[in-house]
């Protein structure tokens, strides 16, 4: 009974499985009615440009040289007696200060022997002039006598004058002399060398000594062709800032000084000079700038009017690329007119608002249509509608 109630039931159950069967897979292999259009756009992030004025600084490096440096010498003979404290390599001595002195009894005795002998002179002059009043005297009261000037002792007195104008300028030389004993600092000074010491004897012209001025120091900085068009018209008087870099940096105010005239031969590079103040920082709380030190030194070149400022990444063989109003690539040739740092400095090829692409499709192609990142799209009419009776 259960056989043959099997052989009855089976065969509706695999009918029915079958139909089943054959509507699942019927529903996989059918497309669906309707497909999601793909954008296949390329995503850009754009950015608009604008134009600015631009202030140039123009930068170069130098050494640190004294504004002038001076070997001393003797200008009297005799024996050292004494120096500074200071008067040593690497000491510093103020503007005045008495570096060296040599023995003075000659030059002191000197001095006593000229100014006698200009009181003797200044006596003799007066005897003169005595004796050339009595005989003008005589000479009134016999007018018919002959009036010569040997009889009014005229060139006695002019001889006398003479004398006095001699014994003077011995007496002023023996003074000089005696003051040049005393070696003073011509100015505020590094002591870079000294050949002398105490008990020694040395001659006119004997070199004594090596100083360099720190009342003022130079820089001679090159500037380089590509810079030099961006000079401001007006050199001197120009501020600067020196840099100091490493462990210590430190930045001072300086200003140019002048322009050396010449472009260097082997550079190509013309020169100019910047001058610093009290680079020792003996009479400003500063930090020293020692003569030799390598220094960077910025300026302010000329303005720039109108420009744009873009990363040098954007810029590939003056040409960089923007969306135009039809959302589509559009190559523009650019004139770049200064680079500084990591931004060139554009002058021509753009214009305010343009839409600047900023990250690139793999292979850009003039008129390539892209989708600008964080624009909402526009949806159409159709779709619009539909929304609306939803």
């Amino acid at each position: 009974m259960r056989t043959s109630l099997l052989k009855w039931i089976l065969p509706f159950v695999a009918l029915i499985v079958g139909v089943a069967g054959f509507k699942a897979i019927n529903a996989i292999a059918q497309e669906p009615k309707d497909k999601d259009v793909v954008d296949v756009r390329p995503l850009v992030q754009v950015e608009p440009v604008a134009s600015d004025d631009h202030q140039v600084i123009i930068n170069s490096y130098g050494e640190v040289k004294p504004l002038e440096s001076t070997l001393l010498a003797s200008q009297v003979a005799g024996e050292v007696t004494s120096w500074h404290p200071n008067f040593v390599a690497g000491g510093i001595v103020a503007r005045g200060e008495v570096l060296f002195t040599i023995e003075k009894d000659n030059y002191e005795a000197a001095v006593l022997q000229a100014e006698a002998s200009l009181a003797s002179a200044q006596a003799a002059l007066i005897e003169e002039q005595a004796q050339a009043k009595v005989a003008e005297d005589e000479a009134r009261r016999y007018p018919e006598r002959e009036r010569t000037d040997l009889f009014l002792r005229k060139p006695q007195v002019l001889s006398a004058q003479a004398a006095v104008k001699s014994a003077q300028a011995a007496l002023k030389r023996a003074e000089r002399d005696l003051a040049r004993c005393e070696v003073k600092a011509p100015y505020d000074a590094l002591v870079i060398s000294r050949e002398i010491g105490v008990g020694q004897y040395i001659n006119v012209g004997s070199q004594v000594a090596e100083i360099n001025n720190i009342e003022s120091a130079e820089i001679i900085v090159p500037i380089a062709g590509f810079d030099s068009v961006f000079l401001p018209k007006r050199l001197k008087g120009v501020k600067a800032t020196i840099i100091n870099k490493g462990l210590n940096s430190f930045t001072r105010e300086a200003e140019i000084d002048r322009d050396l005239g010449v472009v260097d031969n082997a550079t190509r590079m013309s020169n100019l000079v910047v001058r610093v103040d009290d680079p020792y920082g003996l009479k400003h709380d500063v930090q020293p700038i020692k003569f030799g030190a390598y220094v960077q030194v910025n300026f302010a070149g000329a303005t720039l009017q109108n420009i744009y400022r873009l990363p040098q990444s954007l810029v590939n063989n003056q040409t960089v690329w923007i969306v135009n109003g039809e959302n589509k690539l559009e190559p523009r040739k650019v004139t770049v007119v200064r680079e500084e740092g990591e931004y060139f400095y554009i002058s021509d090829g753009l214009e305010v608002n343009d839409q600047l692409v900023l990250t690139l499709p793999e292979y850009p192609q003039e008129g390539m249509e892209v989708k600008i990142a964080g624009m909402k799209e526009m949806t159409s009419d159709a779709e619009t509608a539909a929304v609306e009776k939803l």
